[in-house]
């Protein structure tokens, strides 16, 4: 049954590439840490840094799209009030963002 496959051509095959075999994956993990895994990094170390800083009145645009003025700050929570005689407790992780002061002053109708 030798002649449908050449010995000589069966027993040449090479081995795998070694080192070339380890840059593919090497690569890919380079690739991910540079494009994902750093500037997620980036915004959780910019997020906490904003956390940490907030003070009463401030004012300030949650996760849920609420926008409100600090007047009371706690350890993990935070009073925002969004309107008059309305008042919100959050955690302190919840605020996505502070905002520049007079913000909520604006009216609706007027384009920023």
């Amino acid at each position: 049954m030798d002649f449908f496959i050449s010995t000589a051509m069966a027993q040449s095959g090479e081995a795998g590439g070694g080192i070339t075999a380890l840059l593919f994956p090497l690569a890919l993990i380079l690739i991910f840490y540079f494009l994902l895994i750093r500037p997620q990094q980036k915004r959780a170390k910019e997020h906490k840094k904003l956390v940490q800083e907030l003070t009463k009145g401030d004012e300030v645009l949650t996760n849920g799209g609420l926008v409100g003025r600090i007047t009371e700050v706690g350890d993990n929570f935070l009073s925002v009030e969004l309107a008059d005689a309305l008042e919100v407790r959050l955690q302190r992780n919840a605020v996505a963002q502070v905002l520049p002061k007079g913000t909520m002053k604006q009216k609706l109708d007027q384009p920023e």
